[in-house]
């Protein structure tokens, strides 16, 4: 959820991303682009060792070409004349120059690797090869993998990072574009990312965990993020925040599992689609929210920019979740903190306080508790830059804080397949909690649901979005059950809902599609001559329960030809 949120723990997290389809702006060098080479390549070395080097030594329109390898990056910490490490400005690799495209060769060979060099394998889940980043005041601050500083239209592409842990700092991003975390201001346009990997093989806590796989923030777009793959993390395995009604994403053939959430966003909304995407064996499937503690500004709005109307729904909602597959979203044992740690365990979707967005045309299945909820998201925390509840639409309320109520959200032609299975009172196939009456309605219709909503008859209830709610709709069933099972309060007698055992990290699954030509579009150069191709495979999408094989890697990166210290490239 939001970045250094203090508040109570409280139903869901973040929500929110993405339209408008891929955009690498023009090259605006006056020669031609460089393509500066990384690493060992075919027999053939590059002029650079490290990433980084690379990177700063490229010009805007610059390729940057990465061979198979375990890059241990150097930590490019900046502490300030306070004593303080800079916000975001911080990780293995930094990023300064826009327009550049950063490729890896192959997305499962060219890793970003958190851990210390030396380590036994890439991605080692040893302790004594973690790298918990510089210590400023005694604590350690965490790291990065890739951060994009304030750099427009920087595409990173066919990689994988791992091991970047959390800190007291801003951290625990494998691939995070930056464009001023908790500013609230849009300081970086457009960005691109494909074919990317974020996980990690080490927990030991929460603070010295993984936070988010693939992340971006105080970004505008157009802008998006296609095939990629987020495990493993505490928060989310993907993140988009704090880019309110400019966030101008698609997010298409997603793949998030094992995650406390696979998919947050905090007041991140406008034109948005995640579409074509899985996601499973999370601890709550895909959230949402509206939050005044963090990322700012609020709220989460769906709404189409300047009245507009979508070509996808046909209504003024442009954030869409289409076309998904979320399932078995039952795993207690993720890692988890924060607000995060409050995503209901066998939820597939948590809508909380966002506003006017659409949820269609997706299957929700074997969720154990509910397929979809709509709920209010309570902040407690103190407000970020001195906002004011009542300025953004919330409900300052006593024991809660600024509540943000779920309202002009519409739920429509899903299919849900045995969700609300455990059997609880109130589990069904949807449901919604509503603390305030006054507000434009939620709506649903069309929905294959054998198990119904609670309250019952919420189709028959409310079938138009927009209408003015006379009363409010806080089922004490359901408000009980949803708060026992996100664990915020002493669950009433007889309550079954999956036990945490403690947290499991999953290895990696085998055959995660690569770039079929890592060479495509790149000017001629010693790896890619001049029409050439590079060879390398590309994987079909996989999936562990449908949509593709099920397998695991028998660690969690197989990767033979990795030594114990630097990049060695095949």
């Amino acid at each position: 959820m939001a970045r250094g949120t203090t508040g109570t723990r409280r139903l869901a997290a973040l929500g929110a991303a993405l339209l408008a389809g891929s955009v690498l702006a023009s090259c605006s060098s006056s020669s031609s682009p460089a393509v500066l080479l990384v690493g060992r390549y075919h027999g053939m070395a590059g002029q650079y060792t490290s990433i980084q080097s690379a990177v700063d030594a490229a010009q805007p329109g610059d390729y940057v070409l990465v061979a198979p390898g375990d890059y241990h990056e150097i930590d490019d910490a900046h502490v300030t004349s306070a004593g303080q490490l800079s916000t975001g400005d911080h990780g293995g690799v930094v990023v300064h120059t826009s327009n550049l495209t950063i490729r890896g060769m192959n997305r499962d060979t060219v890793i970003v690797d958190g851990t210390k060099s030396g380590a036994p394998s890439a991605c080692s889940s040893d302790p004594q090869y973690q790298n918990f980043g510089p210590v400023v005041g005694g604590k350690a601050q965490g790291r990065n993998g890739i951060v994009v500083w304030k750099a427009d239209h920087v595409s990173i592409e066919n990689m994988t990072a791992c091991n970047f842990l959390g800190g007291a700092g801003d951290s625990g991003n494998e691939f995070w574009w930056n464009g001023g975390d908790g500013s609230g201001k849009i300081g970086l346009t457009g960005y691109t990312g494909s074919y990317l990997t974020g996980t990690t093989s080490f927990f030991s806590n929460e603070t010295s965990a993984a936070e988010y796989g693939i992340f971006s923030s105080n970004s505008q777009g157009p802008s998006s993020w296609n095939q990629i793959y987020g495990s493993n993390m505490n928060d989310s395995g993907m993140y988009v925040g704090a880019c309110h009604q400019v966030c101008e994403v698609t997010i298409d053939h997603a793949w998030m599992e094992n995650n406390a959430l696979g998919y947050s966003g905090t007041n991140s909304g406008g034109a948005v689609v995640i579409e074509n995407s899985q996601f499973d064996n999370n601890q709550d499937g895909v959230d949402t929210d509206t939050q005044i503690a963090g990322d700012p500004p609020p709220p989460q709005n769906g709404a189409c920019p300047g009245g507009a109307t979508s070509s996808i729904t046909h209504t003024h909602s442009c954030w869409v979740f289409i076309h998904n597959n979320v399932h078995d979203n039952n795993n207690g044992d993720t890692p988890e903190a924060g607000d995060a740690a409050a995503g209901p365990i066998g939820t597939g979707m948590t809508v909380s306080g966002g506003r006017n967005d659409t949820v269609m045309d997706n299957t929700f299945s074997n969720n154990g508790a509910w397929g979809v909820l709509f709920v209010p998201y309570p902040d407690s925390g103190t407000p970020s830059l001195n906002q004011k509840c009542a300025n953004y639409g919330g409900f300052q309320t006593s024991g809660l804080g600024c509540v943000f109520e779920p309202e002009g959200d519409a739920l429509k032609g899903n299919t849900f397949v045995d969700d609300g299975y455990f059997d609880n009172p109130s589990n069904a196939d949807f449901g919604q909690i509503l603390l305030h009456s006054g507000l434009p309605s939620n709506c649903y219709g069309d929905n294959t649901a054998p198990r119904g909503s609670a309250p019952a008859n919420l189709e028959q209830l409310q079938p138009t979005c927009g209408v003015t709610t006379t009363t409010t709709n806080a089922d004490t069933t359901l408000v009980t059950e949803a708060e026992c099972d996100a664990r915020l309060f002493p669950c009433p007698a007889g309550a079954d809902y999956p036990a945490q055992t403690g947290v499991h990290l999953e290895p990696l699954p085998t055959g995660l599609p690569t770039m079929a030509d890592p060479c495509a579009g790149v000017p001629s150069n010693a790896w890619c001559p001049s029409g050439g191709s590079s060879g390398s495979a590309s994987g079909a999408p996989v999936g562990r329960h449908g949509g593709g094989s099920d397998g695991h890697a028998g660690t969690i990166v197989a990767v033979g030809y990795l030594r114990a210290e630097g990049p060695v490239q095949a």
